[in-house]
């Protein structure tokens, strides 16, 4: 029998930690590349079977066309979100399948790790006392008990994310094109329409996928109905914030703070080290001057639970395309949520 070759584009030491210990049950030809996946690049991809790709790597019209070029088959992401592919270009040419769910857990708990940190100045107290600085002037904080938090977003990490701050006596309001009203009458949440949500939240957390719909999603508009002490959390996608309009809320003190592990412009710096070289994009380097904002590096999902979730899982969409013809996890363009519902390869064309 054929032995399956993928390459793998831009991983890190930790993808291939996880990937080499679930392909034990597997046994396909791996070859791990560092570059991202572009259209400079996409040559690299021949010879193989199929491509694993992760959420800096871009699949255009014109990436599309080399791979097929090349007969790749099958595109496998090892994340939840598809932004990053033209499904339009892919459509009936190139097979595309995501891990849907992995660990939500681990994105949850670090949005309100990321929410603690902020509130409680988590970052600048442990900077002052490394230095031997005890002093407790401008550290003080707000208690999370009774405010009123916003999820934006009640997916799977939404949910999760609600209910963690549920748990620490807060009120939970909630936008969602899908609203799961039997989840919402068990938990205490009250759906509202996203301007009523930004007006009466003291924390607002997003957890959308990033479409044409949800691209800027949070806006001047949106930012302006805040209350002036609000602090924002983004764990989903960077693009669903205008980040310059961010920046003038910011400048302006219209908000209490930000704090994001995903930027909409990260392709260029996230996931490397360029401590040794000045930021040349203007927007990040400003964003980074203000003490009310915490950047993690898009790390939400880095926990050693998670990694062992999402390679089996990509692994096994492969094995299910390949020994079997389905493909659970496959993205369908024509489909409103981005999931073939028939779970076949006869997709919703």
């Amino acid at each position: 029998m054929q032995r399956i070759k993928i390459s793998f584009f831009d991983t890190k030491r930790y993808d291939r930690e996880a990937f080499d210990a679930a392909n034990k049950q597997f046994g396909y030809e791996i070859t791990y590349l560092e570059t991202k996946l572009n259209s400079c690049s996409a040559e690299m991809a021949k010879g193989a079977d199929a491509i694993c790709i992760f959420v800096n790597d871009r699949v255009d019209a014109d990436v599309v066309r080399i791979l097929e070029q090349h007969n790749i088959k099958l595109i496998v992401l090892r994340c939840a979100g598809y932004n990053n592919i033209d499904l339009q270009a892919a459509w009936k040419k190139i097979h595309v399948a995501r891990v849907s769910a992995y660990s939500p857990n681990a994105i949850a708990e670090h949005a309100v790790s990321l929410l603690l940190t902020l509130t409680r100045h988590i970052h600048h107290a442990y900077n002052r006392v490394r230095e031997g600085n005890f002093v407790l002037t401008g550290l003080v904080g707000r208690n999370l008990h009774e405010k009123t938090a916003g999820i934006i977003g009640t997916g799977k990490i939404g949910k999760i994310t609600a209910e963690i701050l549920k748990g620490f006596g807060m009120n939970i309001v909630a936008f969602d094109k899908f609203p799961d009203a039997a989840w919402a009458e068990k938990t205490g949440v009250a759906y509202m329409d996203i301007e009523k949500v930004c007006t009466k939240s003291d924390v607002i957390s997003l957890h959308s996928p990033l479409t044409r719909e949800t691209y800027h999603l949070i806006n001047e508009d949106l930012l302006s109905l805040m209350k002036h002490d609000v602090c924002i959390i983004n764990t989903g996608r960077g693009a669903l914030i205008d980040t310059k309009a961010l920046v003038s809320a910011l400048k302006k003190r219209h908000i209490g703070g930000a704090a994001l592990d995903v930027y909409e412009e990260e392709e260029d710096y996230f996931f490397e080290d360029w401590s040794g070289t000045a930021i040349e994009d203007d927007t990040l380097a400003r964003l980074l001057t203000f003490p009310n904002v915490i950047i993690t590096g898009h790390q939400a999902f880095l926990t050693h639970e998670a990694l062992s979730a999402i390679a089996q899982t990509t692994l096994s969409n492969i094995s299910g395309y390949v020994e079997h013809n389905i493909l659970p996890n496959e993205i369908c363009y024509n489909c409103e949520k981005g999931i073939c519902m028939k779970k076949t390869m006869n997709r919703c064309w």
